[in-house]
């Protein structure tokens, strides 16, 4: 799949999708295009890449750019990793990109996540990083750069945290091909 970033070794792992989270006034929310691709062919538009996950009691939300079926393997650890360390996303994302970085298996996996626990909002990413983004954003995939660029540009206005999400993914689905504007958005 192609990338719609500037230089594709700058941004390794980010292929055509794109998510983006937005922390503001106690809320969390992640929104996802629909859209997959299959080189320069439109797949399917309606596609599920955020999702709400609910391990020992503890609602989590994640979102995802790659390989689909990386993805969920990713997803599937990272419930395991939770159910093992309830209400700890910090520590469940460590496990989980330590597992990703030394496991021969997982180290093949071209998928990154953001998630987010209501409070934390994380990337993970399979070179064994978990970061907390500066100003309260996180955005990964090929749209990215510029969901990231749209809502770090209202994070000042008296836009909420949602609003601020949908109308970042829109700007993006304008922009990056391989991004539409059939959005999934969930929040906590």
């Amino acid at each position: 799949m192609k990338d719609c970033s500037l230089d594709n070794n700058e941004f390794p792992g980010w292929h055509g999708t794109t998510i983006v989270g937005v922390k503001k006034d106690g809320k969390v929310v992640i929104a996802g295009d629909g859209q997959v691709s299959l080189g320069q062919t439109v797949i399917k538009g309606s596609a599920r890449k955020v999702r709400k996950l609910s391990p020992g009691g503890h609602d989590v939300i994640a979102g995802f750019a790659g390989s689909t079926a990386d993805a969920f393997t990713l997803l599937e650890r990272l419930e395991a990793k939770l159910e093992a360390s309830p209400g700890q996303l910090a520590r469940a994302s460590v496990e989980l990109a330590k597992d990703w970085r030394t496991d021969k298996y997982l180290q093949k996996l071209e998928a990154m996540l953001i998630v987010t626990d209501g409070d934390l909002l994380l990337i993970i990413t399979g070179a064994g990083d978990v970061l907390e983004p500066e100003h309260d954003i996180a955005a990964i995939g090929s749209g990215g750069n510029f969901a990231l660029a749209a809502a770090r540009a209202m994070m000042d206005s008296d836009l909420d945290a949602h609003t601020i999400a949908t109308k970042a993914m829109s700007i993006a689905a304008e922009i990056c091909v391989y991004t539409n504007g059939n959005l999934t958005v969930e929040s906590l």
